[in-house]
């Protein structure tokens, strides 16, 4: 594997474009100045500059440039630019997003499963399986691991796992991690509910006593290999997560 910082270089400052974001990155999400709706053409463009995005930073990690974007999307640059007028308020919107939606599969497998480790499992599968370890914020990893080892004294830092090419994986350390001086209310949500279900499953017996909120979350991000082809990718990603799942759970002395 071969340690790729610039990776993420290009998105660092991401923190002090998050006041910029709630004005400029629209379409209805808190954009004070507009007044009127997005004209229905307009709004075609910013979903289809959005689902780019995901898909592009999906496969190339959030390192990938606009242009890679505006030509997903069949717009032009200036196009993603007018929505989004960085890069790094573009990351922004598509990391807070995607917090969101493993907060919300957090809650349900927590809120849908009475045995401890079916709600972790579940959560883990489901997260897994929707892509999320793709997109996964690398400020959430950062902050679990802060957590631990302000309890731990160690340094142990986790990495999350991007695809650059086909049969090349890099890593991109916390250091260059976007929202690394922040930790948003958004990450926080997300590694409290987390940290419930591995309470629970810790308490049950059933999960490693050494396991943490972060060892779960790099397991979302590891689990989540981008191949080109759908069905190939699907079944790589629940091998590898089986065999995961496998080294969370306690086993009897």
């Amino acid at each position: 594997m071969h340690v790729q910082g610039s990776h993420w270089s290009s998105a660092s400052a991401v923190a002090a474009g998050g006041a910029t974001m709630s004005a400029a990155a629209g379409g209805g999400r808190g954009d004070g100045a507009r007044t009127t709706p997005l004209r229905v053409d307009a709004q075609r463009n910013l979903e289809h500059v959005l689902r780019a995005a995901r898909e592009v930073f999906g496969e190339l990690g959030y390192g990938a440039p606009m242009e890679d974007v505006a030509r997903r999307a069949r717009v032009g640059v200036g196009t993603v630019y007018r929505r989004f007028p960085s890069k790094d308020v573009l990351v922004r919107r598509i990391a807070e997003e995607e917090t969101s939606r493993l907060t919300d599969q957090a809650r349900a497998a927590l809120g849908q499963e009475d045995e401890p480790w079916s709600a972790l499992s579940r959560f883990l599968r489901t997260s897994v399986a929707s892509g999320a370890g793709r997109l996964l914020p690398p400020q959430v990893l950062r902050v679990g691991v802060a957590e631990e080892a302000a309890g731990s004294g160690e340094g142990r830092v986790p990495h999350q796992r991007t695809q650059s090419g086909p049969g090349e994986l890099r890593l991109v350390s916390e250091e260059t991690s976007p929202g690394a001086a922040e930790d948003g209310t958004g990450a926080a949500a997300l590694l409290e509910v987390v940290g419930q279900l591995v309470e629970r499953a810790r308490a049950a017996g059933e999960l490693r006593p050494d396991v943490s909120v972060s060892d779960v979350l790099l397991v979302i991000a590891t689990a989540a290999p981008s191949l080109p082809d759908a069905a190939q990718q699907a079944a790589a990603s629940a091998r590898l997560l089986d065999i995961l799942l496998e080294g969370l759970r306690s086993r009897p002395v």
